[in-house]
């Protein structure tokens, strides 16, 4: 067993036995990790010992000091080690996997390539601008501003916010009328409790849509399935529906990517104001438009009648767990009721940072930093389908983080299943149509992401995912 003494703990101080290869297509953040976990694993890193700084490893291996920073960080989060200010890290002692979670980490570590949708490449989260930030407002935060606070979270973010969404996205907010939420699933949440206790019991969602549930259907509410087309959620079949509130992704639809056409905005506000109906507007990567200016939020419309909601984990990352709501007024007392019921909300050290980011112009300008390398990767992407599958159609591809790539027709669900399967057992994780829906007509679809995988990745992971395609199709 391993001295509790920090100096006779057996020390690696001038490397390990791992090495990285830049020439096949697995990232050299992943090779680390698993070089690192392998040792673990198989006992050649013991409990209690220490591995050398970021420094010496980085240098062993040729690569950025970063790079090592966010592997030692990553499977100390995983639990494999033990990190402390100024010191080397330590292999923890219980470095093993917990019970239960073999399958998971199994799974994990197959993944090659990542094509995913909806997920940001986590590698690009802006260190130094939230470490300016964060240093800025502990200086000037005075200790009257530590405690508890407004359960709807920080003045100081509700202003900015009011000032940026208003600016960026259209959105109609007075700061009274935001509340800061711990992300999206939080604020759907609130949103579904909310219009419970104001009377709501049928509920519209656009089919496909998400794919968990689970606060939903806890909220005691009905869900009622309403299919999208080109030119997003078909209104008059929504107006035929005995329901009192609708969910909606207007700017982006998750995840066929089309675009709520103006018409349909139009017929909807009217729907809305005609039912005395509310919805719930979620704006999750609408930040991220390449080749067109930015598709104004519903809310704009209706404030009155629509639930803006959006988030940080796209444009910055989903650890920040920082969301927002834009309640109309005729909602905030319910809101408020429901707050007071089950959250605390967000730490408000981070709310302010994340304010300050946004006051001081940094946000904005990570922002347009993010645009320009997403759109190149999507860019890279699209030629790489093309290329590989010049006879199928990709959808969406105006904004987010993936593309939707149409299934050819003699491609069923079950042969969707098999498609998705396949590429697992290869290494390349995808969605399909299934995913997000059990009742949706119309052709199979598969959402590639493009926000995690490394660019030198994407070329090999679309001609597996064309091989998959056509052997099945055949």
């Amino acid at each position: 067993m391993a001295s509790s003494d920090a100096n006779s703990l057996p020390s690696l101080a001038d490397g390990l036995p791992l090495s990285v290869d830049r020439g096949i297509p697995e990232t050299l953040a992943a090779q680390l990790r698993r070089g690192i976990l392998d040792l673990i694993r198989t006992g050649a890193l013991r409990a209690g010992v220490r591995l050398p700084s970021t420094r010496v490893l980085a240098a062993q291996l040729d690569i950025s000091r970063p790079l090592v920073v966010d592997t030692y960080a990553q499977l100390a989060a995983e639990g494999y080690l033990s990190l402390r200010r100024g010191a080397r890290p330590v292999v923890a002692g219980e470095a093993v996997a917990a019970p239960g979670s073999e399958e998971v980490l199994a799974e994990l570590e197959q993944i090659r390539f990542d094509l995913r949708p909806a997920i940001p490449d986590l590698s690009m989260f802006p260190r130094r601008l939230w470490l300016r930030s964060l240093r800025k407002v502990l200086t000037d935060l005075p200790a009257s501003d530590l405690g508890y606070g407004d359960l709807r979270g920080s003045p100081v973010l509700r202003h900015a916010l009011a000032d940026y969404l208003g600016r960026v996205r259209g959105v109609i907010a007075d700061p009274a009328s935001i509340f800061v939420t711990s992300g999206f699933a939080e604020a759907r949440a609130l949103a579904c409790a909310a219009f419970y206790a104001k009377g709501v019991r049928g509920l519209a969602v656009e089919d496909p849509s998400y794919s968990d549930w689970v606060a939903v259907d806890k909220s005691c509410l009905r869900r009622a399935p309403v299919p999208v087309d080109a030119e997003g959620l078909d209104v008059p079949q929504l107006a035929a529906l005995s329901v009192e509130a609708v969910f909606v992704t207007p700017a982006h639809q998750f995840p066929i990517g089309g675009v709520l056409s103006a018409a349909r905005r139009q017929e909807l506000v009217r729907w809305l104001r005609e039912r005395d109906a509310f919805a719930l507007e979620d704006d999750y990567d609408a930040e991220f438009r390449y080749d067109q200016a930015p598709i104004g939020a519903l809310q704009g419309l209706a404030p009155d009648r629509v639930i803006y909601a959006g988030t940080a984990s796209k444009t910055l990352a989903p650890a920040l767990r920082l969301g927002w709501l834009v309640v109309p007024p005729d909602l905030a007392e319910s809101m408020a009721g429901e707050l007071r019921r089950w959250s605390e909300g967000p730490p408000r050290i981070d709310q302010d940072a994340l304010a300050d980011m946004i006051d001081s112009g940094a946000y904005d300008r990570h922002l347009r930093k993010m645009r320009r390398f997403y759109r190149d990767r999507r860019d890279r992407l699209l030629s790489c389908l093309t290329s590989a599958l010049p006879e199928l159609a990709t959808e969406g591809a105006a904004a987010g983080l993936h593309v939707t790539l149409r299934l050819p027709d003699q491609i069923d669900a079950t042969g969707e299943a098999r498609i998705i399967d396949h590429l697992r057992r290869h290494g390349v994780a995808t969605e399909g149509l299934g995913r997000y829906s059990t009742t949706c007509s119309g052709p199979r679809r598969l959402f590639v992401g493009y926000g995690r995988i490394a660019d030198s990745a994407i070329e090999p992971s679309i001609k597996i995912l064309a091989k998959a395609i056509r052997e099945l199709a055949a």
